[in-house]
């Protein structure tokens, strides 16, 4: 017999996942891998912001959860990849729609908080 799941149940384990997928890292990192492996040191360059602790400690949850694997090179220093695994492939769509969502509507947002701002002040 399945599991059956509720995400509004608030002992529901999927709740972990939406904590992890909503997290602008992870979702910023998932993005990033979304064509092509990418080694750390990319992604700290790459994503403005991040400190070399938030991105391990991220990749490693996310690594955890089955959504990227990683892989390491033996080089001098040793090279490090991030792939995205084949359940992470399957967030890939959602993901993009996610981050660039953002982009194309902070100007409606930006707007909307000043109409806001705004009214609570008088």
């Amino acid at each position: 017999m399945a599991n059956v799941y509720d995400v509004y149940e608030d002992r529901c384990p999927t709740r972990m996942v939406l904590d992890r997928i909503a997290d602008k890292w992870a979702l910023l990192i998932l993005d990033k891998l979304r064509r092509d492996p990418v080694r750390f040191n990319l992604l700290r360059r790459e994503i403005k912001g991040i400190s070399q602790k938030v991105l391990s400690q991220t990749l490693k949850k996310l690594e955890r959860d089955g959504l990227i694997s990683r892989q390491a090179f033996p080089t001098v220093p040793v090279t490090v990849e991030y792939s995205l695994t084949p359940l992470g492939r399957t967030l890939t769509d959602t993901v993009a729609a996610l981050a660039h969502w953002a982009e194309g509507n902070i100007d409606a947002v930006m707007a909307a908080q000043r109409a806001y701002d705004e009214r609570a002040v008088v």
